[in-house]
């Protein structure tokens, strides 16, 4: 496992990142779609962070509560129970790990949810750095 501080000197700019964490940091992705798993753990890798992968909501709430630093990068639209009312579960099981949503046409009424739950969203097809730049941004916001 590397360290953010490390990922962030060395893909360069991350100046959204005040104070790096010392700390190793573990990226949860939840999508179904097998591709954009994948494609999501290989470039969420590269940026040098842990990855566990899981196909669905279930598959992540069967899972011991995460015991390190990380982020949640949900999708909204997964078979069985939506990323939002994953995200809800585990915040009843006080699972309080930042999250970002990922997600293609977004409805307004998930939009609503997703800014009460102070969740970010990151639309699909995702472009560039944006999902990378999510993730440091949320990941700053729980530093002291």
């Amino acid at each position: 496992m590397r360290e953010i501080k490390d990922a962030g000197r060395r893909r360069g700019d991350h100046s959204t990142m005040d104070q790096p964490l010392a700390q190793p940091c573990r990226i949860y992705v939840v999508d179904d779609d097998s591709a954009v798993r994948q494609a999501l753990a290989f470039a969420l890798d590269l940026e040098g962070f842990d990855v566990e992968t899981f196909e669905s909501g279930e598959a992540l709430l069967l899972r011991d509560p995460p015991d390190a630093p990380g982020c949640l990068v949900i999708d909204e639209r997964l078979p069985g129970i939506t990323g939002l009312d994953t995200l809800r579960q585990l915040r009843a099981r006080q699972v309080m790990l930042p999250a970002v949503f990922v997600t293609s046409h977004p409805k307004p009424s998930f939009r609503e949810a997703a800014a009460q739950a102070g969740t970010p969203i990151v639309e699909k097809p995702l472009e560039g750095e944006t999902l990378i730049s999510a993730i440091y941004r949320v990941l700053d916001r729980r530093t002291p």
